[in-house]
């Protein structure tokens, strides 16, 4: 199974292993070894959708005779015909919590099938969204909903909610956890909500039983808009806050981490409920720091509302870690714009920057715009903005030399403090005595690049160096 794009395709993935163990599937060691091959796309933008067809591609050159290559995820859900069609070489596309192998699910409820062979208590299906055929299989069901336009449409759902698919336990110390899927929001950039749908938030209890489950030592919860978990729900399942959730998330781990935020719903409140969940790492979803661009985008701020945000977390607590994205090349950008951003990072000295080309995407806001900027200076603006930044990360990351943290051990020599996301930051190198799943106080000793190097921290001694349990490497 190869998975493409963002962390919430991960949970999909998981997800979809665990229901294919559950059908009598073993994990391949190689795709040329493999029997069924799964791509799971990422569609979010040009060099996001180039990137799943160069896998499709490759995957299907070294797939061996008579194996079945299967394409799911956001490229199937936004252009399934068209993708079908495209490429020969696949033998099902398949949307979203569409079943990929020939026939149904073998007898029974795979949902519950599932449940049982990953180890992880079955989920409810949230009705009315989806109904039981005969055979006490999931079916489909027609529905109306609102599209992404405004429209009211008929859609078929799919045969089971992937959602709420029970997954097998985490296979390494951290896991992320998606808590809803889809977005109510409008972002002039974004065509997720045309394809993920509006969003709908995970029942509370479902969301901690999985946590509970997945036996991880730090969960990443994720979602498109994590902050507005639970504004969807109604009846039994409008059960609380987002800020409520995170502290009984707390509760049941060492360490939770979110990925990401809108700045509009930073509080203080979850401000000081981050600080306390043994993570203080903010990820803010900025896209830029103009006004008149951030209006042009549909999103919320300016430049001067973010460093009022970035100094009083910093005052709160001056140990957090921050890390955004920049959209650079939006419809309108001028370089008074571009200038404003600049000078924002000089001020911000932010731990960690991502900066992104501008993709028109088909039926979002941003089609109807006039004053597209050409490529070639989309591509200077983000090598000026990227000169600028990364000495800034370096400079962030040489201060915390001397210094001490505790961090979780992924892997034979590489750890993460609360400053470091799996998978998106640098990590710090430790030890490779030091267990996997063990937490352990160390004392940063260098860098390499945008990792750190540490020691086991010398006033630590005996057993009190690490603590916890080894897990397996996912």
């Amino acid at each position: 199974m190869e998975t493409l794009g963002c962390p919430k395709n991960q949970v999909d993935s998981d997800k979809l292993a665990g229901l294919l163990e559950a059908e009598g599937f073993a994990p391949a060691p190689q795709p040329g070894k493999a029997d069924v091959v799964v791509v799971n796309t990422c569609a979010f933008i040009d060099k996001a959708r180039e990137e799943s067809i160069g896998a499709i591609l490759a995957l299907a050159g070294v797939r061996k005779h008579g194996a079945r290559l299967v394409v799911t995820g956001c490229l199937a859900e936004r252009y399934g015909a068209e993708l079908a069609d495209a490429m020969p070489e696949v033998d099902q596309v398949a949307g979203f919590g569409s079943w990929f192998l020939p026939g149904r699910p073998s007898t029974g409820d795979p949902v519950q099938r599932a449940g049982a062979a990953g180890g992880v208590a079955p989920v409810p299906v949230a009705a009315p969204r989806l109904k039981r055929g005969s055979a006490g299989a999931l079916s489909s069901e027609i529905v109306a909903h609102e599209s992404f336009a405004g429209r009211r449409a008929t859609t078929l759902l799919p045969s089971f909610d992937l959602l709420n698919l029970p997954r097998p336990r985490a296979r390494a110390p951290w896991a992320y956890v998606k808590i809803a899927e889809g977005c109510d929001r409008r972002c002039g950039f974004c065509a997720i909500p045309s394809f993920r749908g509006p969003q709908r938030s995970r029942a509370r209890a479902d969301v901690l039983a999985e946590v509970e489950a997945l036996g991880a030592q730090e969960v990443v919860l994720v979602a498109q808009d994590l902050a507005s978990w639970g504004r969807d729900a109604s009846g039994d399942r409008a059960e609380g806050r987002f800020v409520d959730l995170l502290r009984e998330v707390r509760e049941r781990v060492e360490r939770v981490r979110l990925l990401y935020l809108y700045p509009s719903a930073l509080s203080e409140e979850l401000t000081e409920a981050i600080g306390e969940s043994g993570c203080p790492y903010f990820d803010l979803s900025l896209q830029h720091v103009s006004r008149p661009l951030l209006r042009r985008m549909r999103r919320y701020g300016d430049g001067e509302r973010f460093l009022e945000k970035i100094a009083g977390i910093r005052r709160r607590f001056p140990d957090a870690a921050l890390r955004s994205s920049f959209i650079i090349g939006y419809p309108g950008e001028t370089e008074d714009d571009h200038d404003r951003l600049l000078a924002f990072l000089r001020e911000a000295q932010l731990d960690w920057v991502g900066f992104f080309e501008f993709s028109l995407e088909e039926g979002t806001l941003a089609t109807g715009l006039d004053g597209h900027v050409p490529s070639w200076l989309v591509a200077e603006r983000i090598r000026e903005c990227s000169e600028l930044q990364d000495p800034i990360t370096a400079a962030r990351r040489r201060a915390l030399v001397g210094s001490r943290c505790r961090v979780l051990v992924d892997a034979p020599g590489e750890a993460r403090s609360h400053r470091e996301a799996p998978e998106i930051d640098g990590v710090v190198r430790v030890p490779r005595s030091l267990a996997v799943g063990a937490w352990a106080e160390v004392e940063i000793t260098s860098t390499a690049g945008p990792d750190l190097v540490a020691r086991l921290s010398p006033s630590v001694t005996g057993r009190g160096h690490v603590r916890g349990r080894v897990r397996g490497r996912q």
